[in-house]
């Protein structure tokens, strides 16, 4: 990514990794993705989680029951060093067996190294 917006191939290069991240239920490498201190919002009425440490412990805690995650992502717009994506997961609860299937949309903020330095989603979960 260039120190002065963020490209359409760089955004989706990230969501690539986040998704990895996901699907391998890695918190640490998910951690990697932000900033040291990045707010990571998914929800929007909670407090964000509080930087790398904060985001690598909300995933521990919410990837530990999930099986068979499957990311999609797809790039709606970038702007400035803004970004905007339609993502979609299929998973499995571990504890109860049943399928979930997740539809949300990112908003993101990017430093000039190419890191996340905000997180903020909205979705929606169906459990067919």
């Amino acid at each position: 990514m260039s120190a002065q917006e963020l490209t359409i191939a760089a955004l989706q290069a990230w969501l690539t990794r986040y998704g990895q991240a996901w699907e391998q239920r890695d918190p640490a490498q998910a951690a990697a993705l932000f900033t040291e201190n990045a707010p990571y919002h998914e929800m929007p009425f909670d407090a964000p989680k509080a930087g790398r440490a904060g985001i690598r412990d909300y995933w521990t805690t919410v990837t530990a029951d999930q099986r068979d995650v499957d990311f999609k992502s797809q790039v709606v717009a970038v702007n400035g060093r803004t970004g905007v994506a339609r993502w979609s997961a299929s998973l499995k609860s571990a504890s109860s067996g049943a399928r979930v299937e997740l539809d949300g949309v990112f908003v993101l903020q990017f430093d000039a190294s190419g890191l996340c330095s905000e997180l903020r989603e909205w979705w929606h979960v169906r459990m067919p």
